[in-house]
């Protein structure tokens, strides 16, 4: 069996690098942070490396997990990237949430070298990455993908291909839309519950067993009581996210006027200080108000 790489150890990349482990597999890491690959190694008995060079040095996928296009960029073509040491053949799977046209760059340069690119963001956040019940949105090439589909499966839930390079990042923007109107929409019930003097608690527990039930009713409604905001899924995350989907409605003359606007209301949580909140914060914004 050969090794697997691991680029990126952070709240997602510890879990799921993890996973790939208890699943039998031999794992090798690095993160920028040496402190993290070693906490991961000491953990685990596997080695780490300080390069994603070292780190692909015979392996035959590599998975990235990393901050945004520079990052990946950099991870996979610079001076101590991978392209410098995957042989032909060899899988690279970026799980790092970018835009589309990153994807189909990285495609193109992996192959370049008869390297398959996966770009294959995912949903779930840091609770689904540590209970190995993530979704998975990827794009690339057919076959390629259905080698690494049992390796993906280690920590998730649901698995697709959505068609080639680059529509997994797609579909990425449209869950972050999604999931930016859903929040804003439960802040504002909460809100409106709070100001009518409802007992809030008996309203989420009764409405979140009808249609308006959501992920973020079920996981985020008691911390957005208490106002409870240091876990999960950071604002200043959610903003490069939505960037990403707004610039690519501006190609696609896609209307998302609302995203828009709550991206402008993660801007007013940024400046409250909380851009390493989670993103049920925008509850604080109107409590503020």
């Amino acid at each position: 069996m050969k090794n697997k790489g691991f680029v990126g150890l952070g709240v997602m990349g510890f879990p799921m690098a993890n996973h790939l482990h208890n699943g039998g597999h031999k794992v090798r890491v690095c993160n920028r942070s040496e402190d993290k690959s070693k906490r991961w190694a000491n953990l685990t008995g596997e080695n780490y490396f300080l390069t994603p060079k070292e780190v692909a040095e015979g392996c035959d996928v590599v998975f990235l997990c990393v901050g945004n296009d520079e990052d990946v960029r950099s991870v996979v073509t610079g001076e101590d990237g991978i392209l410098k040491s995957l042989k032909p053949g060899s899988i690279v799977v970026d799980h790092t949430t970018t835009s589309a046209i990153l994807a189909q760059e990285m495609s193109s340069k992996c192959l370049n070298q008869e390297i398959f690119f996966i770009d294959a963001p995912l949903s779930g956040g840091q609770i689904g990455a540590e209970s190995g019940k993530l979704t998975v949105m990827a794009g690339g090439d057919k076959n390629a993908f259905n080698k690494i589909k049992e390796l993906l499966s280690l920590y998730s839930k649901f698995v697709r291909r959505m068609g080639d390079s680059g529509t997994g990042q797609l579909t990425k923007m449209v869950n972050q839309i999604c999931i930016a109107s859903l929040i804003q929409g439960l802040a504002e019930g909460i809100n409106f519950s709070e100001k009518a003097g409802l007992d809030t608690k008996g309203v989420v527990e009764v409405i979140s067993k009808g249609a308006a039930q959501s992920w973020q009713m079920d996981n985020r409604w008691e911390t957005m009581l208490t106002g409870e905001y240091d876990h999960g899924f950071a604002v200043d995350w959610m903003r490069k996210d939505l960037g990403i989907a707004i610039k690519e409605a501006e190609n696609n003359t896609a209307n998302i006027d609302i995203t828009k606007t709550i991206d402008q209301y993660y801007k007013e949580v940024q400046a409250m200080g909380g851009g390493r909140w989670d993103t049920s914060s925008l509850l604080k914004r109107l409590k503020d108000d």
